[in-house]
C-alpha cells in the first residue's frame, strides 16, 4: 500500500507499483467504441502508460494533451491513457481538446488493472479510482521506469519518462 496526497491529506493506494524491470500485468480495459483491449494489443512498440483518475480534471487533461503533442511522429511509441472514466466521457474530452494520438482506456468493466498496478486508490473522497502515475514499458512490455505521483494534484515528471524511452 502506497501512500499520496490529495491537497495535501493522505489516502492510500490497493498496493505499490511493480518493479523495474519485471514485466508489465495484463490487462483489459475499454476502449472510446467499447472494445476490449489489452496489452498485447501494443506488442513491438514502447509504451507509457499514464494512469489518470479523471480526464475531466485540469491536471489530467493537461497531461493528456502534452502527450498527444510529443508522441506526434513517434511511430514506435504509443501513449495508454487509463482512467475510471466511462469510454463516452473520454471519446467526448479527446473531440473537444483535439487530442488524436493518446489512446484512452477504461476501467469500466473491471477494476482489476487497478488493484494489479497498485494504483487503485482505497481511503479517502477518490476511493474506486486511480491515483496519478507513469509507466514505461519497452517494446518486450518490461517495465523500465515508473512514478506514482505524490499529490494528486501534481503532474507527472514527463522528461523522465521521456528519457526512459531511450
Amino acid at each position: 500500500m502506497a501512500k499520496i496526497t490529495l491537497q495535501g491529506n493522505p489516502i492510500h493506494t490497493s498496493g505499490d507499483l511493480p518493479e523495474v524491470g519485471s514485466k508489465a500485468p495484463a490487462f483489459t480495459l475499454v476502449d472510446k467504441d467499447l472494445n476490449d483491449v489489452s496489452l498485447a494489443d501494443f506488442n513491438g512498440k514502447k509504451k507509457i502508460l499514464s494512469i489518470v483518475p479523471s480526464l475531466d480534471t485540469p491536471v489530467c487533461a493537461l497531461s493528456a494533451k502534452k502527450f498527444d503533442e510529443w508522441v506526434a511522429g513517434r511511430d514506435d511509441v504509443v501513449i495508454l491513457t487509463v482512467s475510471a472514466d466511462l469510454p463516452f466521457a473520454q471519446g467526448r474530452f479527446c473531440g473537444s481538446e483535439n487530442v488524436e494520438r493518446v489512446k484512452t482506456l477504461s476501467m469500466m468493466r473491471s477494476r482489476n488493472f487497478g488493484k494489479d498496478y497498485g494504483v487503485l486508490i482505497v481511503d479517502g473522497p477518490l476511493a474506486g479510482i486511480t491515483a496519478r502515475a507513469l509507466l514505461v514499458l519497452d517494446e518486450k512490455d518490461t517495465i523500465v521506469h515508473t512514478e506514482l505521483v505524490p499529490e494528486i494534484a501534481q503532474e507527472p515528471d514527463y522528461d523522465k519518462a521521456y528519457s526512459a524511452l531511450g
